[in-house]
């Protein structure tokens, strides 16, 4: 499967397969499922949105207002494209640097959300949370999913400079584990973190068997010891100004 590159050459997800939009539908759920008031008057953000995917399912499902932002100029034009909704926005923005912040008001949302994104900020991840937690309302939340260290696939593609560089990784970007990233929200002043192991449905599945698979790792999902070989860490936690 051909991947989807950003300006820069580096691989920033995978073309487009009902697999891929199988799991996608997924995790928006996921997403959802930690949102107390996903409904019309909530706003959401989401950074690092590439072609507008996960956005556009955000919106469909929620009637929320969504603004989706990437760093990427070609990405934010195919999304206007191809995800077209009264309540979905996108917008050419990156978030690591400071013109991205102050495009908004401080508390502007309810919601920061991204699918595989904080990882593309490993060196900086104090600085991203340190942004999103200024963005947020009091008790908004911050929703993520992110490649888990522990899972094989990740270890090995993350790890190896051969594998990375057949990969297309940023130079910037490592996945991390449940620990790491909680030590980073707790430093953050972040509350009520919560971390799922999620997800055992790959990109590149062959469509007899989404179904099937779909089936089995849910059933991994609650096994202890092996849903930590899961492709995501599921991250949310609040902000609170007690903090």
């Amino acid at each position: 499967m051909a991947s989807i590159q950003d300006d820069h050459g580096y691989n920033q997800g995978f073309g487009h397969s009902r697999a891929l939009s199988v799991r996608t539908e997924r995790r928006a759920d996921y997403i959802i499922g930690k949102m107390s008031r996903p409904n019309e008057g909530a706003r959401i953000l989401e950074i690092g949105c590439g072609t507008g995917e996960m956005a556009f399912y955000l919106a469909a499902k929620t009637n929320a207002t969504v603004i989706a932002i990437d760093k990427c100029p070609s990405f934010i034009e195919q999304a206007r494209v191809n995800h077209v909704r009264g309540n979905l926005e996108f917008d050419v923005a990156h978030f690591g640097e400071s013109r991205a912040t102050t495009s908004f008001k401080e508390g502007s949302f309810d919601y920061v959300v991204g699918n595989g994104i904080l990882h593309h900020a490993y060196c900086t991840l104090s600085t991203i949370l340190g942004h999103i937690k200024t963005l947020l309302k009091n008790h908004g939340s911050m929703v993520f999913l992110e490649p888990n260290i522990l899972n094989p696939y990740c270890a090995l593609i993350f790890n190896q400079p051969v594998f990375r560089k057949m990969a297309k990784l940023d130079p910037a970007e490592m996945a991390f584990s449940a620990q790491f990233i909680r030590q980073h929200l707790e430093n953050a002043g972040f509350s009520e973190i919560d971390i799922e192991y999620k997800d055992f449905l790959l990109p590149v599945t062959p469509e007899f068997l989404i179904d099937p698979l779909v089936f089995v790792g849910n059933m991994l999902e609650r096994i202890p010891l092996v849903k930590k070989l899961s492709q995501s860490l599921f991250i949310s936690s609040k902000k609170n100004n007690a903090f």
